[in-house]
């Protein structure tokens, strides 16, 4: 068997976090068993689906690195097919058409509510009991009066098309992560598959997609559980294999609560503007719920390695933010430079655009920097003090170590520096180390009105790498403004 796995999202909103662990957890399953990485998106929500969302998802599936193995399907253009599903159904004796009204269902919703208030309320045990069997009978899982036949109200009446729902006795799933959950038969309604308009619904559209795509396995949020098991008898109503199940916990915030907004239930593309590296929240989310022995950081190669299904854990994972940050942090340090200059440029040209001496400068500082952030921007803020501009303005503490003491060593640093015979790192580390000795000064005597002078006050690392990476004439020119 060729596993097949599919990710099958609603175009009602962007991909956020949750659902692009779904797709990452589809996507190494199959990866792992050399098979099958589908996308089906779900826009049969007419009035809520958008082309927006649709494509903001491709799009946040495509900087992951999730892409599909097929091209994508779309829920909305199979309607025929799931149509003719359904009336396959009917001639099976396996659904029905039920004439029960819109209005009938809620007035049998309002009559078993009205009872379950009157409960609450009365005082004699007896009628008590007998109000609330009436109202659980009202409120329980419908199951239709047109089920086993009837003649209907008129020739032209509208009906809907509903499954023959499963008689009394257990269903049992066994979910490759929850283990197997039990549930009463009486559970489960007479689920209607065709709308009196005839349109589709999600239940019979999402059955009749995944059996047409092949999938072996359907890998999705523990929210979806309960609809494992009302999707279960269509596969059995149309004689098909049911696929296997794995219902995944769903991720919280850090308080525990369900994830929303304040927590960071973003678009997968807002991490993205955030700076956060495809490859990094890959590896992050693949540990939100899913481990392997000690191993906390996972190349895609050692994912797709190490993932099974095993490894998902019951109980629902916490956003980090802090630890995000340190898996990206990571691989913005494992990252080839020239790719990651090209994913910093844009955060340091927000406000300019960079002269080809300071694109030289950052390039010749990234293989040494690139340890300073934790984000993209975190990191382009770090190499602000390479591109600032002459004459640069200190801050409180530069000017402060740039009073006259401070100034005569400078001057004093600076014919030795011009004097240098290269301008490497060695070579500027030995010459400010020999005048540091030939004046009897401390190297805190000397660094402190060179680094005022060089980066305005700015955060930067040891002097002499940011000498080097100036350059002769800039570290020269800014140290001479201040002279």
């Amino acid at each position: 068997m060729t596993v097949i796995t599919r990710f099958a999202p609603s175009p009602t909103g962007m991909l956020h976090i949750g659902g692009a662990r779904t797709a990452l957890f589809n996507y190494l399953f199959a990866r792992r068993h050399s098979g099958r990485f589908l996308l089906r998106v779900e826009d049969t929500d007419k009035a809520r689906s958008t082309e927006e969302a649709s494509q903001a998802i491709l799009e946040g599936l495509a900087w992951l690195g999730l892409n599909p193995d097929a091209p994508v399907v779309f829920q909305s253009q199979q309607a025929d097919r799931h149509r003719a599903c359904a009336y396959d159904m009917l001639e099976r004796g396996t659904a029905f058409k039920c004439y029960v009204t819109p209005g009938e269902l809620q007035a049998r919703r309002a009559e078993g509510e009205n009872h379950r208030a009157a409960a609450k309320v009365e005082e004699d045990p007896a009628k008590k009991a007998e109000l609330l069997e009436r109202a659980n009978a009202l409120l329980a899982p419908f199951r239709s009066p047109w089920r086993d036949g009837g003649t209907p109200p008129s020739a032209d009446a509208p009906f809907t098309v509903r499954l023959r729902a499963p008689e009394d006795g257990d269903r049992m799933l066994t979910d490759l992560v929850q283990g197997e959950i039990t549930i009463q038969a009486n559970e489960l309604d007479d689920l209607i598959m065709l709308r009196a308009d005839g349109t589709p619904t999600y239940m019979l559209a999402v059955v009749i997609d995944d059996h047409d795509m092949g999938v072996t396995h359907i890998i999705r949020g523990d929210d979806h559980l309960r609809n494992a098991f009302r999707q279960i008898p269509i596969y059995e109503a149309m004689g098909w294999t049911v696929p296997e199940f794995a219902h995944v916990p769903l991720i919280h915030g850090p308080d525990g609560a369900k994830l929303s907004k304040r927590h960071g239930a973003l678009s997968t593309l807002a991490y993205r503007d955030m700076g956060y590296l495809p490859e990094a929240m890959n590896a992050y989310l693949l540990r939100l719920g899913w481990s392997h022995g000690d191993q906390e950081i996972f190349t895609q190669t050692e994912a797709i390695e190490a993932f099974e299904l095993d490894g998902i854990g019951k109980s629902p994972a916490r956003l980090d933010f802090d630890k995000l940050g340190g898996v990206n942090a990571h691989f913005i340090q494992q990252s080839d430079d020239d790719r990651l200059f090209d994913d910093l440029l844009p955060y340091l040209q927000t406000d300019r655009t960079l002269t080809p001496e300071q694109v030289m400068r950052v390039q010749s500082a990234l293989p040494e920097m690139k340890v300073r952030g934790d984000t993209l921007p975190n990191l382009a803020d770090s190499f602000q003090f390479l591109l600032i501009n002459r004459p640069i303005e200190l801050n409180k503490k530069a000017r402060k170590s740039l009073r006259e003491e401070g100034l005569v060593r400078l001057t004093g640093l600076r014919d030795a520096l011009i004097a240098a015979d290269d301008w490497s790192v060695d070579c500027l580390s030995t010459v400010i180390h020999s005048y540091c000795t030939a004046q009897d000064l401390s190297m805190g005597q000397v660094g402190q009105p060179l680094r005022a002078a060089l980066t305005g006050g700015l955060p930067a690392p040891d002097i002499a790498p940011v000498l080097a990476w100036l350059g002769r004439d800039e570290a020269i020119g800014r140290i001479d403004d201040q002279i």
